[in-house]
This record gives structure tokens, C-alpha cells and sequence, in this order.
């Protein structure tokens, strides 16, 4: 049996985690009145789960010595600036700055 490449597990990995973004925005869009009051709980979670998952595989990648393809590093970097700037929003909210 053939293994998979390092850029095809990542392809795959890439594709199941942008459909459950899609599917929690269809979630989301449907239940919207009944989730309201939960919007920034969820976002809250949500950021922190993935902050998580994406530092503990970046770490775990490194210590298995995995090369990235060359778009790796700038996507990487780029989602904890987005999260930052989402910190920074939720934040700003809270304060009722936003």
C-alpha cells in the first residue's frame, strides 16, 4: 500500500477544515436567533480551539522534522495576525470600545 504525501495529507487536512467552516456558517445562518446570545462565547471558543490545534500541530510537525511546502510558513504566520486582530476586536467589544 502507497502512503499518502506530507502535501496531499496536507490538501486533505486543509479541505475538511475549510467544510467545517462552511458548515459552521450554515449552522450559524440557520440558527442564528436561538444562538445570539452566544455569538462571542462561540467565537471566543472557537479561536481559542483553534489557536491551539494550529500551535500543537506546528510543534509536533517540527518535532518530527516534516518540511513545509512553501506557502507553509506565510499561512501560518498570517492566521495567528488574523487571530491577533480578532483578540484585539473581542476585546475592544468587551470594553465597548467596538
Amino acid at each position: 500500500m502507497r502512503s499518502a504525501s506530507p502535501d496531499r495529507l496536507r490538501l486533505a487536512e486543509l479541505t475538511s477544515g475549510f467544510g467545517a467552516l462552511v458548515l459552521g456558517i450554515g449552522i450559524g445562518a440557520l440558527l442564528g436567533e436561538r444562538l445570539a446570545g452566544f455569538g462571542l462565547l462561540l467565537l471566543i471558543a472557537g479561536a481559542a480551539a483553534h489557536a491551539w490545534g494550529m500551535f500543537d500541530k506546528h510543534r509536533l510537525e517540527r518535532r518530527a522534522g516534516a518540511v513545509d511546502p512553501w506557502w507553509s510558513p506565510a499561512a501560518y504566520w498570517g492566521c495567528w495576525g488574523l487571530l491577533g486582530l480578532l483578540a484585539l476586536w473581542i476585546v475592544g467589544r468587551l470594553a465597548g470600545i467596538a
